[in-house]
């Protein structure tokens, strides 16, 4: 387990499913400006910064090749680690094709599944959220299809050009492959993810459930010192996590 201590005035980030390139990197470019600020923004007093995934709509890593685009959100990134800041990246769904690029390139991390984190003495469960909980059967099944290491090393063999843009195309269009719900809010006694984080809690204790992917900003206790928190996205919201004396809420940035 990773442990983190802020500093006097310092401050932890969460921020979720930013979706870059969708529906075009042309619609898109905007949102990756405003991210790219609010990355400036808190790049003041972060203490670190984690990202729950999606950071991209479509993303492959072929052996020599990474999908065009994206340079101001990764200069960001790399400006902010090398300045010091650690970052933790989880993959989403949009982006599970991700392989050591962040690692080698940026000195990130690059997490798979959810991880726990122990921050200022709190204990924090962190994942993008996908495939987690009860339901959400047809998107689970098709996500084992796509980490199977066969279906990856021959999807590898499509030129970039073709498999990039099949890719892109998928992602926006195949609900089942992407595994994007409507983002409206189910009920507590519905959402999975709560179903998810209430079952845990039977196992030990977590001060914090920190996930992305239904694009919800929503902050739902579950006790009385534990609390499932989604960070919501970067399309509609606009919102992050902020950690700040101990305590964890959503903000929306307005740049």
């Amino acid at each position: 387990m990773i442990s983190i201590t802020t500093s006097e005035n310092k401050k932890v980030y969460f921020a979720s499913d930013q979706h870059l390139g969708a529906p075009t990197a042309a619609a898109s470019f905007p949102r990756e400006k405003k991210f790219v600020a609010w990355l400036d923004e808190v790049k003041k007093d972060a203490e670190a910064i984690f990202l729950l995934g999606d950071l991209f709509d479509f993303w492959f890593e072929y052996e020599t090749v990474v999908p065009k685009g994206f340079v101001r959100v990764l200069g960001k990134l790399a400006e902010i680690k090398d300045s010091g800041i650690p970052i933790y990246f989880f993959v989403g769904n949009h982006d599970l094709w991700m392989n050591d690029y962040f690692e080698k390139e940026l000195n990130i991390p690059v997490y798979h599944k959810p991880q726990e984190f122990l921050i200022n003495n709190k204990k924090f469960l962190i994942g993008h959220g996908d495939g987690l909980g009860p339901g959400d059967k047809g998107f689970k099944r098709m996500k084992k299809v796509f980490t199977f290491p066969l279906f990856k090393w021959m999807f590898k063999w499509l030129h970039p050009d073709l498999g990039v843009k099949l890719g892109q195309y998928m992602s926006v269009k195949n609900k089942l492959i992407s595994g994007d719900e409507d983002a409206t809010f189910l009920g507590e006694e519905n959402e999975w993810l709560v179903l998810y984080c209430k079952q845990k809690l039977t196992e030990k204790h977590y001060d914090y459930f920190v996930f992305g992917h239904r694009h919800l900003p929503l902050e739902i206790a579950l006790q009385k010192n534990s609390k499932y928190v989604n960070l919501g996205d970067w399309i509609r919201y606009f919102t992050y996590g902020e950690l700040t004396k101990g305590e964890l809420i959503l903000r929306e940035f307005k740049d």
